[in-house]
């Protein structure tokens, strides 16, 4: 039999936004949160830069406001951008509250700089502090007696209450498969955060964790919400060029305190694609080095700290000094060969102000969301405050209905008794591997509208593939993940091809100019679907 668990507040992810917000609901509340892994399966561990908020005095919120919207091109909702700006300075209190040490110089924050930003303004902790508020959160989460942290978990579908019979349309749960025992279990609960993260593994080349598998907007996709802007991925410009490297992250920060791009034979090229040269916003350098390794045939640009001391690179960049060191690169001596690669999901689950979305008790917060903070382009170092003013804000919005009258209806078990264990993990990999090469061909940094449809084109040739193969096999990690990857990358290519123009991340040959007025790309649930073949059994 299925087991079964109960809880007020299921949350889907552990990173920053997620454990922040099982943070704010605990003292009122049961809580419990599912991780896939350990620690690094969080996307916002492997976050290097920092926190954008205003402290120094000759910076101003008005002037963060501004870089935010001009970086977002048109498509950020100004209110949300006002809302995440001001609360910057609470969620930075919080952080350290809960025990993260910024770098600080005079008892003061230390800062620095990053593209599309007119101040230092990036609050850090080295080059790692991603991983500085993960470790302390994770503390914080761990010692606390109502929150409950269950790792080696995979979510395979949110349990909306209209599709059990004559009850309202309301989240209340999950299905989620324990990748320790193989078994399905379900999780019921008066509300659910999706804090999943993005789906930059949707793409051959990321800079992102394994996870990062699109899990909370296809589930929320396929549960009944909107979902909106996924054409906008952002490409990270530099991420490390070597085949072992497994596209390690170069930060944002180097070029920000100096680094400069060339080509092979030390050319640098940045001045002819923008005045603001290597701090112009990541989607105009990711395009320009796009445009000199086609033009020239090469591998890989170059980026290069070399001229600055190397007590300074050292003290500055001590993670990614160590290690380029391992791939015997000196960044005190040696340029460090990088490539741009898939970054951070724009778009996403469409929601509130306070992170809610159109299914009732169901929230979405971080990555996963669209708020309309980001627009058609992210500006450096929002996204970790984006994760912790929504967990700030979806919580108090759930603890505000904490009391309310509750359905009280048991979602049917998930029947394992008519599917074998696959034999096909060969294709599985295959089709994964395929679906990544593809996006990355045709639905990459630079598009057409001719490879848009061919991604299209393939899409629906896989789709019919895995409905074919493996609808009546036990679900697995793979297949889960495959599932949703392809949902992800539909909803991209659908995303793209209906905007006809040029705008922030989306650049298409096709339609180069951008156009007077801006609008959301807006999709609705609802489209003919092929993968629903994973499904609990008849209440």
């Amino acid at each position: 039999m299925t087991q079964r668990f109960s809880t007020d507040i299921l949350i889907i992810g552990g990173g920053a936004a997620g454990l922040a917000a099982a943070l704010h609901l605990a003292p009122r509340a049961r809580v419990t949160v599912l991780c896939k892994g350990d620690m690094d399966t969080a996307s916002s561990t492997w976050a290097q830069g920092g926190i954008a908020s205003v402290t120094d005095p000759d910076d101003s919120v008005e002037s963060h406001v501004e870089d935010t919207l001009n970086a977002g091109a048109g498509l950020c909702d100004p209110d949300v951008v006002r809302q995440t700006v001001e609360g910057a300075a609470g969620a930075i209190d919080e952080l350290v509250r809960w025990g993260v040490h910024f770098d600080a110089e005079d008892n003061h924050f230390h800062l620095t700089r990053e593209g599309g930003h007119s101040f230092r303004r990036i609050l850090h902790v080295a080059d790692a502090t991603g991983r500085a508020i993960i470790e302390t959160l994770t503390r914080q989460v761990l010692d606390h007696p109502r929150i409950q942290l269950l790792r080696d978990r995979v979510a395979i579908d949110l349990i909306n209450l209209s599709k059990f019979g004559r009850h309202p349309n309301r989240c209340a749960g999950a299905y989620v498969l324990n990748r320790t025992t193989g078994h399905v279990e379900v999780f019921q609960s008066r509300f659910v955060i999706l804090a999943t993260g993005g789906a930059s593994k949707v793409y051959l080349y990321t800079s992102n964790p394994d996870s990062s598998t699109g899990d909370g907007i296809a589930m929320a996709w396929r549960a009944g919400c909107r979902i909106a802007n996924m054409e906008f991925n952002q490409f990270h410009p530099t991420c490390l060029y070597h085949p072992h490297a497994k596209s390690f992250l170069i930060s944002e920060a180097v070029r920000g305190e100096g680094g400069i791009l060339t080509l092979p034979d030390g050319d640098r090229f940045m001045s002819r694609f923008d005045p603001r040269l290597e701090l112009a916003p990541r989607d105009i350098v990711a395009r320009a080095i796009d445009h000199e390794m086609k033009r020239t045939g090469a591998d890989c640009v170059y980026l290069d700290i070399s001229h600055r001391p190397r007590p300074f690179i050292e003290g500055h960049f001590p993670t990614i000094a160590r290690r380029c060191r391992e791939f015997g690169i000196d960044m005190a001596r040696d340029p460090i060969p990088v490539v741009p690669a898939a970054h951070y999901t724009c778009g996403g689950v469409l929601v509130d102000g306070h992170g809610l979305s159109d299914v009732p008790g169901l929230y979405a917060i971080g990555e996963v969301s669209c708020t309309g903070l980001h627009g058609a382009n992210r500006l450096a170092s929002n996204s970790l405050l984006e994760c912790l003013v929504f967990a700030r804000a979806a919580s108090r919005h759930i603890l505000e209905r904490l009391d309310e009258p509750f359905p009280d209806v048991t979602a049917p078990h998930w029947d394992e008794s008519q599917v074998t264990d696959s034999d096909e993990d060969v294709v599985i990999a295959h089709n994964w591997e395929e679906l990544r090469r593809f996006m990355w061909d045709y639905v990459g940094i630079v598009r057409t509208d001719k490879r848009l449809q061919r991604a299209q084109r393939r899409l629906d040739l896989l789709k019919q593939e895995i409905h074919e193969y493996y609808s009546h096999y036990r679900v697995s990690n793979d297949l889960i993940e495959l599932r949703n990857l392809v949902h992800v990358a539909e909803l991209i290519v659908r995303s793209a091809l209906s905007r006809q123009e040029s705008r922030g991340l989306h650049y298409n040959l096709d339609h180069p100019e951008t156009l007077p007025r801006s609008e959301d790309t807006i999709l609705f649930p609802g489209f003919p679907d092929r993968l629903d073949v994973l499904q609990p059994a008849a209440s």
